[in-house]
């Protein structure tokens, strides 16, 4: 075969297709899962002809792009898409607009829905784990790009992909204790496998946030990049200490200002604009990368380092998942509802001194329980 009908191959032969999903689980109207390539662009700023990226973008943002049931489905459909699709050298995973990549399940379908109604919650927890389950095993490397904060499940669905480019406004960390859960849809299996026991133990129970130049730092992310302009030059977070000092005799990095500083910066960022421009060009400098990398080694090396991951994953997901089910008709029912219900309290959380001393108590899960720890309407 020579040179001119080699390159005739592909229009000589039916290429038979291996996609599970066509468009019925994407849309545009949020809240939605948002599914489109985009061609790969080399260092000088030209499209690459016959080489895409996928991106999977969560779109809900009036609700920090938290994921509904649909959304779930969503975020499958795209991995398999993507992992089907000859064109794609990356899937890009991010979310709409820069407050939010993704904060979790949707609060609202958790507690309207889901709580007190542990079999459905099971259900979905199935979806969930199949979510899960798509990124680890996605056919293309999965870079997520974090437009915004990643927290609780959004963490979780942010940990379970091969690299993270962050906008170094966003702030990472878990939301489950406090809020009725436990960040056991992924954290507790990734966190150990980025930094020390220690970290992903605080970073699991204390529901503390972190920045993305303190998760650059521990090795949990790729890079923080700037995205506020002032006057048409980029700036750092003003909000977070981005040079290292020494602080009770450890090097500390990437902490958050406080008082007349934190105001300070809290003023800059109200005056400056958001440009994800910088964020862009180094997501693109990646999937370049991959561009010219033989693409089966490529991702025997990305399985490679993916089954550790999975190892510890696979051996805690389903025990996990009958868990959820049973938590649903508890303190997952508490705090999702006092979550869901700040508005009308003021409060997103319930009475823990409350809810302890009851238990100390030895007083039954009632309707009058529930009642006595949960914060009551501002007007009364």
């Amino acid at each position: 075969m020579n040179l001119k009908e080699l390159e005739r191959w592909p229009r000589q032969h039916d290429i038979k297709n291996h996609e599970l999903f066509g468009t019925e689980h994407f849309g545009t109207e949020a809240p939605c899962v948002v599914y489109e390539l985009k061609p790969v662009i080399d260092p000088k700023g030209n499209p690459v002809p016959g080489c895409n990226t996928a991106w999977v973008t969560l779109n809900n943002p009036a609700q920090f792009n938290s994921y509904t049931t649909e959304m779930v489905k969503g975020v499958i459909a795209g991995m398999q898409k993507a992992s089907a699709d000859r064109t794609v050298v990356a899937c890009i995973f991010t979310g709409t607009g820069s407050d939010a990549f993704c904060t979790g399940g949707n609060t609202k379908e958790y507690a309207e829905y889901y709580s007190m109604n542990g079999t459905e919650y099971g259900y979905y927890m199935d979806l969930f784990n199949a979510m899960v389950d798509g990124i680890l095993n996605c056919k293309k490397p999965v870079i997520c790009r974090v437009n915004g904060m990643r927290v609780a499940g959004g963490q979780e669905i942010g940990l379970a992909c091969d690299l993270a480019i962050s906008s170094d406004l966003a702030i990472f960390g878990q939301a489950g204790p406090r809020h009725g859960s436990a960040p056991v849809g992924g954290s507790c299996d990734f966190l150990p496998a980025f930094m020390t026991a220690e970290q992903a133990m605080w970073s699991c129970v204390s529901c503390e946030m972190w920045s993305a130049y303190k998760m650059q730092n521990v090795g949990m992310i790729t890079k923080a990049v700037p995205v506020l302009k002032v006057d048409g030059k980029f700036i750092r977070n003003p909000s977070v200490i981005t040079d290292a000092y020494v602080q009770d005799g450890a090097i500390v990095y990437g902490e958050n200002k406080t008082g007349d500083a934190a105001a300070e910066a809290k003023a800059i960022r109200k005056t400056a604009t958001v440009d994800f421009s910088l964020l862009d060009a180094e997501v693109n400098k990646i999937v370049y990368t991959f561009t010219n990398l033989f693409p089966n080694c490529l991702m025997m090396s990305i399985d490679g380092i993916r089954a550790k991951k999975k190892f510890f994953w696979d051996q805690s997901k389903l025990p996990n998942r009958h868990w959820l089910v049973a938590n649903m008709q508890s303190e997952a029912y508490l705090g999702f509802n006092a979550f869901n219900n700040k508005k009308a309290t003021g409060k997103d959380v319930i009475d823990f001194v409350k809810y302890r001393q009851l238990l100390n108590d030895k007083a039954p899960y009632t309707t009058e329980f529930f009642e006595a720890v949960m914060a009551p309407p501002k007007d009364k």
